[in-house]
C-alpha cells in the first residue's frame, strides 16, 4: 500500500511541474470561461459566424434580384401603358408575340438553321 501512495505522489509531482510551466493568465477561470464562450459563439451556436456570413451573402443576392425584378416591373408597366394607349403598338405586339394576322394575310415563319459542328 505504501508503494502505491509513493507512486501517486510522484505522479502528482510530475503534474505539478507541468502546471507550473503554464502561465497564470491561462489558468485564470475568467479567461477560460470567456474563451469557452467565444469558441461556443463562433463555432457551435446556431447563429455562428459562418452561418451569419452565408446569410449575409444570400441577402446580398436577394437584394440584387429584388432590384432586377423591380426594374422589370417598371418596364412591364410602361409597356402595358403604351399598349393601352396606342393601337399600332398593340397590333405590333400581337403580331410579334402571338403570331396573329389579319384575315386577308398569309403568315410565313422563317427560322434559321444553325449548321452542326463536327
Amino acid at each position: 500500500m505504501q508503494l502505491f501512495f509513493q507512486k501517486e505522489r510522484l505522479n502528482l509531482g510530475n503534474n505539478m511541474k507541468l502546471l507550473n510551466h503554464i502561465p497564470a493568465w491561462l489558468k485564470n477561470k475568467y479567461f477560460l470561461a470567456g474563451m469557452g464562450f467565444i469558441i461556443w459563439m463562433l463555432f457551435f451556436d446556431p447563429r455562428d459566424i459562418f452561418s451569419q456570413w452565408e446569410r449575409t451573402q444570400e441577402l446580398k443576392k436577394l437584394e440584387a434580384s429584388k432590384e432586377y425584378y423591380q426594374q422589370q416591373i417598371f418596364t412591364e408597366k410602361k409597356d402595358i401603358e403604351e399598349l393601352k394607349n396606342n393601337p399600332a403598338i398593340l397590333e405590333k405586339f400581337a403580331r410579334e408575340k402571338y403570331l396573329m394576322k389579319r384575315d386577308n394575310e398569309d403568315l410565313f415563319i422563317v427560322t434559321e438553321v444553325k449548321p452542326e459542328k463536327k
